[in-house]
Parts: structure tokens; C-alpha cells; sequence
């Protein structure tokens, strides 16, 4: 029996549906099936009514819940009570989809050096889907991800809101769309371009925005890094979070611009998350209220983007 799977089963309860369980855990339904399949067999108990209209939880499921909320709970406080006890925790590992938004994650982490000289801040560039996989799997402590259209964190993660902004189309410098004082959806169709691989928002995104129209010259990437060094080198264009671009040092240096699009209203956020209830080392909570005070500093200046209110 592992933890993850009376989790799994607390979804199901929660969302009222495999189908949304599977959403929410960003977990493909047969795998989570699965999972529960297992816990039946080694229970000797049918834990879902399993029907064409989807599968929910059975009689025997609710009556068990109960216990396996303790087991959670108690989970929980032992994670509690090791987080306090690891306050002399000398690495944090933090998953970012940028590495990273210089105006906020660079400074930041100056800061929090400053109070903790001997602690290993670890920065991951990664897909958002294994960031919150890393959170969930207690492998990574902190992660910075885009929020597309205010979606929800993952079930058994929590979220905190850091910096608002919207798409822009990100150029070389002397490309002649960067004279215009917006780019349409249109004109990008028209350009060679650089997209996010499956698994960063932008790629859902560029799939939404652009449908089955996608330009037809295109180049893809891992990240907003090499996406803007792409742009720099004048290899094509790309759509990123403004936040993402705005006082990057590739911009700072003229070397791209960024454009808003026009009539697009899709809004775009950057999101703190860690793994719910777990009570973190204090140099943890310390790196994320260096993060949060970061963030309000760029909303008195107007650095990089709109932070949150």
C-alpha cells in the first residue's frame, strides 16, 4: 500500500469522479484506475462503483474512508514534525518553467543568500507537468509555474500567486513587427516561429490561439531561456509571458522586444507552489518570503510585470 494511493482515492471522494479526480491530479485515468485497482486487490474490497457513466466511490470506499483520512492526517503531522526538525536544510531544489524570470527569481535569491550564506539554492529548468510532479514526490521544495487563465494547482498542491501578466509576441530587435506598437495573430501565422514544447502553458497557449493554423516554418524548445536566445539570434519569433521577457537581460540590451497582441485578453500568472500541509525548513519559508517580497517590489517599480495584489 503506498500513500499516494489513499490520495488517489481522496480525489475520486473529493471531485466526485474518476474522470475528475484524473483532471485535477493531472494523471491519465487509466493510470489512476489502476492505482485504485491495486489498493482494491490488496484490501480485498471494492473501493469504486465502476460504471459507463464513469466510476465513483462505493459503499465499502465510504465506509473506509474515515480510517484512511487518519492515515493521511498522520502523514501529515509526521511530515510537519520533520520539516522542523530539517531547519539546517543546506539545498532547496526549485522546478522553474523559467530560469527564470531575472526581474524576480535572481534577486531573490541574492537576498535570501544573504541570510543563509551556507544554503544551496538548486535551480531546475522544467516542464511544468514535472514540477508538479517533483513537488508531489517530495523531490523538488519550491516551484515556479505558469498559470494559464487562473487554473487550479494540482490536487495535494497550494499556490501562490507572484506576478500577473499577459502574452506577448517576443521579437528580434530590428524585426520590422517590432516597430508596430502591437502584433496580430495573423502576421505571427506569417513568421517563422519558435515554440514551447507540450507540457509549458505557452504550448497550450499557442495550440489555443492559434488552432490548426500553425505557422509553417517551426522550431520548438524546453524553455523560455532558449526561447529568447533563439529570438536574439534572429531564428524566428515567439509568444511568452510578459513577465517572462520584460527586464530580461536580452532585453534590457536591446537585443529583443516584446509586443502585446491584439485583441488577445487571455491573462497569464506566475505562481509559487509546494506541496500542501507540509510544514517546510525554515530556509525554505524564508527563499519564499524573499520570492513574495521580490514580487511586490516589481509591482512599486513596474520591473518585469505586474505583481500580484
Amino acid at each position: 500500500m503506498r500513500i499516494e494511493q489513499l490520495e488517489y482515492l481522496a480525489a475520486v471522494t473529493q471531485h466526485g469522479s474518476l474522470r475528475r479526480a484524473s483532471e485535477k491530479l493531472h494523471l491519465s485515468q487509466p493510470a489512476l484506475s489502476e492505482a485504485l485497482t491495486k489498493l482494491e486487490r490488496e484490501l480485498r474490497v471494492t473501493l469504486l462503483d465502476r460504471r459507463r457513466s464513469g466510476a465513483r466511490i462505493s459503499r465499502e470506499g465510504r465506509e473506509l474512508l474515515p480510517y484512511m483520512s487518519d492515515v493521511l492526517a498522520a502523514v501529515d503531522r509526521l511530515r510537519h514534525a520533520a520539516g522542523d526538525q530539517r531547519t539546517d536544510t543546506r539545498v532547496i531544489r526549485l522546478g522553474t518553467v523559467h530560469a527564470a524570470t531575472s526581474t524576480l527569481l535572481a534577486p531573490a535569491v541574492g537576498a535570501f543568500q544573504e541570510r543563509h550564506p551556507g544554503t544551496t539554492v538548486e535551480i531546475l529548468a522544467l516542464p511544468q507537468a514535472q514540477i508538479d510532479e517533483g513537488l508531489a514526490e517530495g523531490t523538488l521544495d519550491l516551484g515556479l509555474v505558469d498559470v494559464l487563465d487562473a487554473d487550479d494547482p494540482p490536487f495535494g498542491l497550494d499556490g501562490v500567486d507572484l506576478l500577473h501578466g499577459r502574452p506577448v509576441a517576443v521579437l528580434p530587435a530590428a524585426h520590422p513587427l517590432a516597430a508596430r506598437a502591437q502584433v496580430s495573430v495573423e502576421e505571427l501565422r506569417l513568421e517563422r516561429f519558435v515554440a514551447m514544447r507540450a507540457g509549458h502553458v505557452m504550448h497550450r497557449y499557442v495550440q489555443r490561439t492559434f488552432g490548426h493554423e500553425l505557422p509553417p516554418a517551426a522550431h520548438s524548445t524546453d524553455g523560455a531561456e532558449m526561447g529568447k536566445a533563439l529570438v536574439a539570434e534572429g531564428i524566428g519569433v515567439t509568444v511568452l509571458p510578459d513577465y517572462a521577457v520584460l527586464g530580461d537581460p536580452l532585453h534590457r540590451i536591446g537585443a529583443i522586444a516584446a509586443r502585446p497582441i491584439a485583441g488577445d485578453q487571455t491573462f497569464l500568472t506566475l505562481q509559487l507552489r509546494q506541496r500542501r500541509t507540509l510544514q517546510q525548513p525554515l530556509p525554505v519559508r524564508e527563499l519564499q518570503g524573499a520570492l513574495a517580497a521580490r514580487a511586490q517590489e516589481c509591482r512599486a517599480t513596474g520591473a518585469g510585470a505586474s505583481a500580484a495584489s
